[in-house]
C-alpha cells in the first residue's frame, strides 16, 4: 500500500519549504506569485490531502462546526443549512449536521457526539435553549450562535426574525383586504420562540382592528405539513365560520390548502390562505402561497460567519434582527 503525500512531497516537489507549502496552504502572506502556482501545481500533481488532524494539533481547532436541527428533513431546515455551509465552506470550515428530532430528544444526545468531535463552535436552531443544553455548551467551551431562537436568561448572539410583528402583518394584511373571520393556525402551543410570539402578533392585529380574538378559532399544530391538514380538519369541525387562514408555517399552511382541496373548499375563492417562512415550496404549489419571507438563507450566513469569527477572534458579533417582509402570490383575495 502506498502511503499518501505529505507536506513534505509537496515541499520537495515545488523546491521550496515546508513553511512556505503551509503559508500558501493558508492564504498567508510571504511568497511570490510564482512560488505558489508552483506549490499548487506541486499539490495537484501529488494528490495532497492536508491533514485536519494534524492542522488542528498546531492551531488547537478542528475546522468543523456542529449545527443541531429539530428537523433536517424541513425546507425551513435545508434553507437555512445552505447558507451556513456557504460561509463555513468559503472559510475552510466542514459542518456536522445533528437532527435532535421534535421537543429535543436528542439534543444532550448529539452535544455529547459533537463533543468528542471536538467541534470548534455551534449553530443551534429553531428550539427553546434549556437550561441543560446551556450548561453541556458552557462546559465544551465553545461559542455558540442561535438562530430562529433566543435566550431570555443568557447572553447568546443571535440571528432572527421579529415573529410577533411578522405575524402581526400577515393578519394586518388579511384584514385590509376585507377578511373579518379570520382563524390561525398556531406552532406549538408552548413554544415560546415562535409558537407564542406569532400567536400574540395574530391576536393584537385582530384586537388594533376591532376585531374580537375567538380561541375557538385557533387550532394548533407542530409547524409541519401534516399537522397543518389536522388543525384544518378541526377548524372546519368545531371553528365557528371564517373566510381567512394565518397559518405560522408554510408547511402548516399546504396541509390546510391540500385538506381544504380534498372538502371542496377552493383557495382563495372560497378560504383565503396565508403562510409563514416563504420556503421553495411556497412558490411550486398551485396557486402559489402568499406568506411571510423570512431570509433564511441570509440567515443561515449571518450566523455562520459571526459563529467563525467568534472562533477565530476576528471581531465584535452582535445578534441581528432582520428584516421580513409580505410575499403576494394568490391564496388571498379581497373579500367579500
Amino acid at each position: 500500500m502506498v502511503n499518501p503525500p505529505t507536506i513534505k512531497d509537496v515541499a520537495k516537489a515545488a523546491g521550496v519549504s515546508v513553511a512556505t507549502v503551509s503559508r500558501v496552504l493558508h492564504n498567508l502572506a510571504g511568497y511570490s506569485d510564482k512560488t505558489k502556482q508552483k506549490v499548487l501545481a506541486a499539490v495537484e500533481e501529488l494528490g495532497y490531502q492536508p491533514n485536519a488532524i494534524a492542522r488542528g494539533l498546531v492551531n488547537k481547532r478542528t475546522q468543523t462546526i456542529g449545527v443541531l436541527f429539530p428537523d433536517v428533513s424541513s425546507g425551513f431546515s435545508s434553507d437555512l443549512l445552505r447558507g451556513i455551509e456557504d460561509v463555513a465552506n468559503d472559510k475552510g470550515f466542514s459542518v456536522i449536521v445533528c437532527n435532535t428530532a421534535e421537543d429535543g430528544k436528542r439534543t444532550m444526545k448529539y452535544l455529547q457526539v459533537l463533543r468528542e468531535k471536538q467541534v470548534d463552535g455551534i449553530v443551534f436552531t429553531s428550539e427553546f435553549l434549556k437550561e441543560e443544553y446551556y450548561e453541556a455548551i458552557k462546559a465544551m467551551g465553545v461559542p455558540v450562535v442561535l438562530v430562529s431562537t433566543q435566550s431570555q436568561k443568557h447572553v447568546i448572539p443571535f440571528v432572527k426574525v421579529d415573529d410577533r410583528q411578522a405575524a402581526y402583518q400577515a393578519t394586518d394584511y388579511l384584514i385590509q383586504k376585507g377578511h373579518r373571520q379570520i382563524a390561525m393556525i398556531g406552532g406549538t402551543k408552548t413554544d415560546k420562540i415562535a409558537g407564542i410570539p406569532r400567536l400574540e402578533g395574530y391576536r393584537q392585529a385582530l384586537e388594533d382592528n376591532g376585531i374580537g380574538f375567538a380561541e375557538s378559532r385557533v387550532a394548533y399544530g407542530d409547524f409541519a405539513l401534516d399537522s397543518g391538514r389536522r388543525a384544518m380538519e378541526e377548524l372546519l369541525a368545531v371553528a365557528p365560520p371564517f373566510t381567512a387562514v394565518f397559518a405560522a408555517s408554510d408547511e402548516m399552511a399546504i396541509g390546510a390548502m391540500g385538506l381544504a382541496l380534498e372538502r371542496g373548499i377552493r383557495v382563495p375563492e372560497d378560504i383565503s390562505v396565508i403562510g409563514y417562512d416563504d420556503l421553495s415550496i411556497a412558490r411550486m404549489i398551485f396557486p402559489p402561497l402568499t406568506t411571510i419571507h423570512q431570509p433564511l438563507t441570509e440567515m443561515g450566513r449571518l450566523a455562520s460567519d459571526m459563529l467563525i469569527s467568534l472562533i477565530e477572534g476576528t471581531g465584535q458579533v452582535s445578534s441581528r434582527i432582520v428584516s421580513h417582509r409580505l410575499v403576494e402570490r394568490q391564496t388571498v383575495r379581497n373579500w367579500p
